[in-house]
């Protein structure tokens, strides 16, 4: 699909985040990104598909040119605070420190590159308290910072930190 991410590790090559996630959780298993917790893991992998499956493919480049460059900033805008007002109902329930309780897991990496989408496209983050604690929460955290969309070598010179 030439989609990012790809990760080339034990001879194979995973395409799509929450495969690449899944496949580290599961040879590599610590740090632990899904709960020991039965009822917690459905939480981490639905707020996990909400936002990878729900939110994040609206905004994806092909699409975006579908709807022409003078709607895409409109479109995004209205993708990401539909899938925001879900996920900001969701999270009043789940959070604790992070998405869900108070282990970082597989939800807290798919939530930073989101919102850093919701930044790029100028959504106001007033309306999503919760997010934002969270994402805030996770940015003071070193592999947060040093893995953020803006600090990548392939990101474009107006979008790097």
């Amino acid at each position: 699909m030439k989609q990012v991410p790809a990760l080339k590790i034990d001879g194979i090559t995973i395409a799509q985040s929450l495969a690449i996630i899944e496949y580290l959780e599961e040879t590599r298993p610590t740090p632990r990104l899904l709960p020991q917790d039965l009822k917690k893991r459905a939480q981490v992998r639905m707020i996990s598909d909400v936002i990878t499956s729900g939110i994040q493919p609206l905004q994806n480049l092909s699409v975006l040119k579908q709807v022409g460059q003078e709607n895409q900033l409109t479109w995004a805008q209205k993708a990401i605070r539909s899938g925001f007002n879900a996920l900001e109902q969701v999270l009043w329930s789940t959070a604790g420190k992070y998405c869900v309780g108070d282990e970082v897991s597989m939800a807290d990496l798919c939530l930073v590159p989101q919102v850093a989408n919701a930044e790029r496209f100028k959504v106001d983050l007033t309306p999503y308290p919760t997010i934002s604690r969270i994402n805030k929460t996770l940015m003071a955290l070193e592999a947060f910072q040093v893995s953020h969309p803006c600090r990548q070598p392939d990101t474009p010179p107006e979008l790097r930190a």
